[in-house]
């Protein structure tokens, strides 16, 4: 993608905003249409196919979810990685997501702080940079072809960030001492065995299937760059005209999200077996044993958020190249109906870093 397609496809998201306000007064979607007692018929509900999204696919596997929103109709849809989600959220194609903190940043600015909030974490770690025989230090990627997800999306990010920092030159037009291919986390295995990818900067499970299946070894384990070894990979989203139409709703979806947390904490071996059910239910492949316990030891499930981190990512974006400019953050956090939820089963609250409502 040049740089100016690239420019052009921010420009266009941030005009879809006005076009959600514009169909809401007169148009159908599916959570205008509402059904008896203010809650909208249907929740629209994007995630991955990703071992880092555990608690959506525990959610929806173990029936958490269709529990708690009772007659309101969950309806699921399965991504790559987050700027196509994002592209769904501004156009009215989904309520609420699973996604990275480099596209929720990117929508929270595109839409001047308007589209987004961020209601709660879902998980910490599960990334690494992943190399072929002959790679072992940053100097041996001059010259080679690494794999991200997707521009813009947060291992694409965390990658380009990584790399500046130790010299490399790289750029979103392509080109520089390391040439970055935005590829399909499924793809990523069989164009590193053909040897048309040296590395990918991939979140779980993709990470542990390129060591335990394709032969490669990590040159760069991202826990390693945050302090304590804590970010914020995944975490909880809605469209903001959602959260504050159907408060109720969403309160629903933040008590079976918490419920598929506590389940991925307390019973890691049925979770496991859970995400393994929903991982083929969603169009993807099970795992392995082997490659499921890697996965699953290298993250953290977690309602918390992580606040901390996400100033850092909005920074490492500027820094790499795929946002323009710094974006405020303020307000991009309303954690309010996740800590009601915890204040009831005596749990800590969870912190929004001053960003926002908690």
């Amino acid at each position: 993608m040049s740089r100016t397609t690239f420019r052009r496809a921010l420009a266009v998201l941030a005009a879809v905003p006005l076009a959600i306000g514009l169909a809401a007064c007169g148009g159908s979607s599916a959570a205008d249409d509402s059904a008896s007692g203010g809650a909208p018929s249907e929740l629209r509900l994007g995630y991955f196919a990703n071992v880092t999204h555990a608690a959506a696919l525990i959610g929806v596997q173990q029936g958490y979810f269709a529990d708690e929103l009772g007659k309101t109709k969950l309806s699921t849809q399965v991504f790559n990685a987050g700027p196509d989600e994002v592209e769904a959220l501004f156009a009215g194609g989904l309520d609420a997501a699973y996604i990275g903190p480099s596209p929720t940043i990117n929508a929270y600015g595109q839409s001047d702080g308007d589209a987004i909030r961020i209601i709660s974490g879902a998980a910490s770690g599960g990334a690494q940079l992943v190399v072929r025989d002959g790679i072992n230090s940053p100097e041996d990627l001059k010259g080679t072809t690494l794999a991200s997800p997707q521009l813009g999306n947060t291992q694409d990010v965390a990658l380009r960030t990584w790399l500046t920092k130790q010299g490399l030159e790289n750029s979103v037009d392509g080109g520089g001492d390391v040439t970055i291919t935005p590829t399909a986390n499924a793809d990523v295995p069989n164009l590193f065995d053909s040897g048309e990818l040296d590395g990918a900067w991939v979140p779980e499970p993709t990470a542990s299937l390129l060591v335990l299946e394709h032969k490669g070894h990590v040159l760069v384990d991202e826990k390693d760059l945050w302090p304590q070894g804590q970010f914020v990979t995944t975490q909880l989203i809605v469209r903001t005209e959602f959260l504050e139409q159907y408060p109720d709703t969403v309160a629903a979806l933040l008590r079976a999200h918490v419920k598929a947390v506590q389940f991925a904490q307390s019973d890691p071996d049925g979770a496991k077996k859970a995400v393994n059910a929903a991982l083929d239910a969603a169009g993807g492949k099970s795992l392995k044993d082997p490659v499921l316990d890697r996965a699953w030891s290298e993250l953290t499930v977690t309602y918390d958020p992580i606040a901390s981190a996400l100033e850092t990512s909005a920074k490492n974006a500027v820094a790499a190249g795929t946002t323009e400019k710094q974006v405020d953050l303020k307000g991009i956090y309303d954690l309010r109906p996740l800590n009601e939820i915890l204040k009831k089963q005596n749990l800590e609250p969870v912190s929004a870093g001053g960003l926002g409502e908690e």
